[in-house]
């Protein structure tokens, strides 16, 4: 099942998209909190999904997807994780680093040398060992389509390509192989961020903050599709434009740590809850900086996974 949250006539509703528009939930069982939000649904588990699928007949009414506002399909998560899972991305963003850090030197092509020499821009020994991860601003979620304002304090921005999996049951010390049972589906994850922000911090040696943390620089969407619709997350088409150029056009099956590994380490001796966002970590070549091309004012990004579906938002410098 596509599931979505969404706004008429300034009430916010959870709904489910079928072929010929939005099936509300929220009206269809308006007695029953589990269909008044995204998380009471996913807290309610798995009888709240099987009566959504016996809600929704052919003969249903619906509402067409164009006359709703769309909103974050889990506006607030729980809990957000991004890790770092694909292994071609980061080698990417090293050798940017490398000709960044080179370009104003008095000789560029030295300089790039002694820099790959130094061992400084190889991916660290820890990264084959566990996934790594930040936490981030749950409280920074926005929704495709809308404009998003570019932070006062950076001159680069950047954009991250990336599916999420959205926890669906609560648990401590996952095995790896029980994993999958606590996902509730999967969706789409733009991580914006300030490029410019996230070097100074980086030395700091405390994850991204200000290169991460701002308003709506977290876009999931359009839709969480359940786990049983969506068997297969690793053999996704994933794709990236901005203004309609294709930046990005690759994979999930590129991943080294699933999400799998992921919930395991995460919940060592910790507790995850349902409605916590795990984002898979930027798929290669999905993010501005693996380029060295960066977002200008007015640039629209879209994102789209096989599957999922696409989220759109404009850039805006006010």
């Amino acid at each position: 099942m596509k599931l979505l949250t969404f706004k008429l006539q300034n009430r916010e509703y959870l709904g489910a998209l079928t072929d010929t528009g939005i099936f509300n939930l929220s009206t269809a069982v308006s007695e029953d909190p589990a269909f008044s939000s995204m998380q009471n649904f996913i807290e309610a588990g798995q009888p709240a999904l099987d009566r959504a699928y016996q809600l929704i007949t052919p003969e249903s009414t619906t509402i067409p997807s164009a006359q709703v506002q769309w909103l974050s399909p889990l506006p607030q998560p729980a809990q957000i994780r991004d890790c770092l899972g694909f292994e071609i991305h980061l080698k990417n963003c090293f050798e940017s680093a490398i000709k960044l850090s080179a370009m104003n030197a008095e000789d560029p092509v030295i300089a790039e040398q002694e820099l790959r020499a130094s061992g400084r821009f190889a991916v660290p020994d820890v990264w084959y060992q566990q996934p790594l991860y930040y936490k981030a601003n749950r409280f920074s979620v926005a929704q495709t389509g809308k404009e998003i304002s570019w932070p006062d304090y950076s001159n680069i921005m950047d954009f991250e390509l990336e599916l999420a999996c959205v926890i669906g049951k609560k648990g401590r010390d996952i095995d790896k192989t029980r994993a999958d049972d606590h996902i509730f589906g999967y969706t789409i994850y733009n991580d914006f961020s300030a490029r410019d922000a996230q070097m100074l911090e980086t030395p700091g040696m405390l994850g991204p903050a200000k290169g991460k943390d701002f308003d709506d620089s977290i876009i999931l969407g359009p839709v969480i599709v359940t786990k049983d619709e969506l068997t297969d997350p690793y053999n996704l088409r994933m794709q990236a434009r901005v203004n309609g150029e294709t930046w990005c056009d690759s994979n999930s099956n590129t991943i080294y740590w699933t999400f799998s590994d992921m919930i395991a380490h995460i919940s060592s001796s910790e507790t995850i809850y349902p409605g916590e966002v795990i984002g898979s970590g930027t798929v290669g070549l999905g993010c501005g900086l693996e380029h060295l091309r960066f977002l200008n004012d007015g640039d629209v990004v879209e994102l789209e996974i096989e599957n999922i579906g696409v989220i759109s938002n404009k850039v805006i410098r006010r």
